[in-house]
């Protein structure tokens, strides 16, 4: 057992070494002649969710076998698998309907493309690390995308496979030093070869020319006579290589893809932020109102002398000023994960908000495959000294005696449900064959991470959280708990808690469309600025928000702020899973798995959406409770 456990410990930090390896963005110049590498990756479909590996399906495979790229842990999660091609590509030099393989279609092979034609799979290729956009023919009607091309096409009775791809190359010259490839196309045909003077090939030495392709010519959609249907037989694969000057620079090749050839205005992204900045200065004025009229007034009241006469007014006012014995009275509810969930929150806020300004500033490149889901983990992982810090000096503020559970469980329980779906749907991804699994080592790797790293930090910083003093409220809390009178139906804590996501999710829902298709439907995110701004404006709104109904919870004298502080704003997250109800509609499939898969990580998200607005909430409204407290004379 010892032996098998240093096994997994050696082989962790091995993959935790390569894992975390970023492939390099320096621009490589090619001469005239050399061989360009075309890297086939993984086979994807919005519709199922579920990715497979290229050669899954019955492509030509490379005469030398093919081999695997190492890849990071975030590609691993993203579901890449990375491989080299047949395709046999040299600078400058174009080809005209080169037969790369002959392949004998079974009826499987064939109903295995029939399979992922229904289903929508495209394939995805990298060349010189740009990923492969496609131009496709609608009824003559040219289209342009940049998550692939389609493994084929239907009609209402047939299905019909790409079995030819004009590869399209855009380059610029640099001076005296070769050329630069800044764009790649990939146009797909579906053509039925046929040999010249009927003659047949055994796929041995150079082919016989074909009747099908006009030599010197590339194909084009309109030369298609027959198509090439999925079924089963000899099937011949081709391909064109074009070669087109560009002008656009090699540090702007990623623009267009970024972009999605300006698919999506920036205006619909100012006119979220001019909503969410509406939003906010509605609730602002709210505040406002609170804080320097009515709070103001009443604060200057209570402090001056008053009379006899005013003290025995005061005596039967009701209010907030009331409850300065019992405000601060730790919950009484499940103060320990109250104090897990604020430190798990707050390491989940920090950690998305510098996540957001190292993509902005530009630091995380989409070039760099993966980054994204790297930095994720690590800088989630490095924040676990804040987790334990938080939640520690706040269970000492509650004056709990279980350190070492509450401890133990800030590093465990929120990242265990979290592993424990993952793991759910790892293990289903892994029963349908898909590449969206993640391989043993790389699991090791995050427990690793988790168990290695994080759990410790979180240690450490319970360790000085524990060491400082409980927090200094500005008033005392009295021995006996303050009898709550009955509050009216529109302070129930349950309404109150439905309503306060609402304004916080509507600053950020046109930006959630994005992300989500982003996730979902395989498309670039590249507004970080805009991500920026909707991000901070979500803070606000949480802070506000609650604290206009921490208030009014206040002057009913109900004391109970701490928990419904971190459920009102915390709501958010339902609606980000109503949301995602609708959503899923737009994924069209019917599939039970895509079903799970789709519901059991929107679950994670939510969650996490919970914790982070949770606790902005939670220190929104302790930090407007210290100030007006401590602003009152109290003997």
């Amino acid at each position: 057992m010892m032996k098998f456990a240093t096994l997994c410990v050696s082989a962790s930090l091995a993959t935790v070494t390569n894992a975390f390896y970023l492939p390099g963005v320096a621009p490589h110049n090619f001469e005239a002649g050399e061989q360009v590498d075309l890297k086939v990756n993984k086979l994807s479909s919005i519709n199922t969710q579920l990715p497979y590996d290229y050669y899954s399906l019955k492509y030509c495979k490379p005469a030398e076998g093919v081999q695997e790229y190492s890849e990071n842990l975030g590609e691993f999660l993203r579901g890449d698998r990375i491989e080299n091609s047949p395709y046999q590509i040299k600078m400058m030099e174009e080809t005209y309907c080169h037969v790369m393989c002959q392949m004998k279609i079974s009826t499987k092979d064939a109903n295995d493309f029939k399979k992922a034609i229904k289903n929508n799979y495209h394939n995805n290729w990298i060349m010189d690390n740009l990923p492969a956009a496609s131009i496709l023919d609608s009824d003559h009607f040219i289209t342009t995308q940049y998550v692939g091309f389609p493994v084929g096409y239907k009609d209402t009775t047939s299905y019909y496979l790409y079995n030819h791809v004009n590869i399209i190359i855009d380059y610029s010259v640099v001076e005296d030093d070769g050329y630069r490839i800044v764009g790649f196309y990939v146009e797909p045909l579906s053509i039925k070869h046929k040999f010249s003077g009927g003659r047949s090939w055994d796929g041995k030495g150079a082919p016989p020319p074909l009747a099908s392709c006009t030599a010197g010519e590339h194909a084009e959609f309109d030369s298609t006579a027959e198509p090439q249907k999925a079924e089963s037989g000899t099937i011949l694969f081709t391909y064109d290589v074009e070669w087109k000057e560009s002008e656009v620079q090699w540090a702007s090749r990623w623009d267009v893809y970024l972009t999605m050839n300006n698919a999506v205005s920036d205006n619909v992204h100012w006119f979220s932020i001019v909503n969410s900045v509406l939003i906010v200065l509605f609730l602002a004025f709210m505040v406002a109102m609170i804080l320097v009229r009515t709070l103001n007034k009443e604060i200057n009241k209570y402090n001056r002398v008053m009379t006899d006469e005013e003290k025995a007014e005061a005596a039967e006012e009701s209010g907030w000023k009331l409850v300065h014995a019992d405000v601060f009275r730790p919950p009484s509810s499940f103060p320990m994960v109250f104090a897990i969930f604020a430190g798990n929150g707050l390491q989940l806020f920090f950690c998305v908000l510098f996540l957001i300004l190292f993509s902005a500033i530009g630091f995380l490149s989409p070039a760099n495959r993966g980054s994204l889901m790297i930095a994720l983990l690590l800088i989630f992982v490095l924040l676990g000294t804040l987790a334990g810090f938080t939640s520690a000096r706040l269970y000492k503020t509650f004056k709990g005696k279980q350190w070492q559970r509450c401890t133990l469980l800030t590093g465990t329980l929120v990242p265990g449900i979290v592993f424990a779906i993952f793991f759910f749907l790892d293990v289903l991804v892994w029963s349908y064959g898909s590449t969206g699994a993640i391989p043993f080592l790389s699991m090791v790797a995050i427990l690793a991470l988790w168990f290695g790293i994080s759990l410790p930090l979180v240690f450490i910083g319970a360790y000085f959280g524990y060491k400082l003093d409980a927090l200094n409220f500005p008033v005392v809390t009295s021995n006996i708990p303050r009898q709550i009178p009955p509050q009216p139906w529109y302070m129930e804590s349950m309404l109150t808690c439905l309503l306060g996501g609402i304004l916080p999710f509507g600053a950020c829902f046109v930006e959630m469309f994005f992300i989500m298709s982003s996730v979902w439907m395989d498309q670039y995110y590249y507004v970080f600025g805009f991500l920026f701004l909707s991000f901070i404006v979500l803070t606000i709104t949480c802070f506000e928000i609650t604290i206009v109904f921490c208030y009014f919870q206040l002057c009913g004298e109900d004391y109970r702020w701490w928990w419904r502080s971190m459920v009102t704003s915390g709501s958010t997250a339902l609606y980000v899973f109503i949301y995602s109800c609708f959503y899923f509609s737009r994924l069209e499939s019917n599939m039970g798995v895509t079903y799970v898969l789709y519901f059991g990580y929107m679950s994670i998200i939510s969650l996490g959406v919970f914790l982070l607005t949770g606790a902005v909430g939670f220190f929104g409204c302790l930090a407007f409770t210290s100030v007006i407290y401590g602003s009152i004379k109290v003997d």
